[in-house]
């Protein structure tokens, strides 16, 4: 089984209010992506997504009102990226009952709102066929997030410090990398610009 973690913890500093919460045709990033996330988990059956939160947790909550999540709240969310993995991939590994074992953890986040959930379906597709170390989207000729983990690489996720992601995972194993197109994922909103340019796009058809 595949679990899924949106990472949704960060203060949104260089944006100056909380990217979470931004609206794009009738939905916050947050609600978009998790939606996102539960959709590509339906059609495997029992997939788990869990939804990491920090700054303002309690305000984000709101938003996952009728979805199918657990919540993983971080604390330490300021001290960077790498306290959300492991806060995501701790609470997709906890023991639940009638649970299936987790055989890879796909790490998607919030603010990029042109992920669809036929991007997550492709990226657990090609783990499917060779179960490979690492599938990462390729775009902007460069891999990164959304990303899936083998379990073989659990350990070395949980050991990430600071604001290390995990894109340092990913590179430190390039030669077990299976990538998938994935252009869309370049588009991300970190600031009020991005937001103006999000809010400019053309309505999805």
């Amino acid at each position: 089984m595949v679990g899924i973690v949106v990472l949704a913890a960060g203060g949104s500093t260089r944006l100056g209010t909380p990217k979470q919460l931004v609206t794009w045709q009738g939905r916050t990033l947050l609600r978009r992506a998790v939606e996102t996330a539960v959709e590509a988990a339906a059609p495997a059956g029992g997939s788990r997504v869990i939804v990491v939160l920090g700054a303002e947790a309690e305000r984000m909550r709101t938003e996952l009102a009728g979805l199918d999540v657990r919540v993983a709240e971080n604390p330490r969310w300021q001290e960077g990226l790498s306290t959300s993995l492991r806060a995501g991939l701790e609470a997709l590994q906890a023991p639940s009952a009638g649970a299936a074992p987790v055989d890879a953890v796909l790490f998607t986040t919030c603010d990029q709102p042109r992920i669809t959930a036929g991007t997550l379906r492709a990226l657990t597709a090609a783990y499917g066929v060779t179960r490979p170390a690492v599938v990462a989207c390729a775009y902007a000729s460069a891999v990164g997030v959304p990303a899936l983990f083998d379990r073989a690489l659990f350990a070395e996720l949980l050991a990430l410090s600071g604001d290390a992601g995990a894109k340092q995972v990913i590179a430190r194993h390039r030669d077990r990398l299976v990538a998938v197109p994935a252009p869309d994922a370049a588009f991300d909103v970190d600031t009020a610009l991005d937001a103006r340019r999000l809010a400019d796009r053309a309505p999805e058809s």
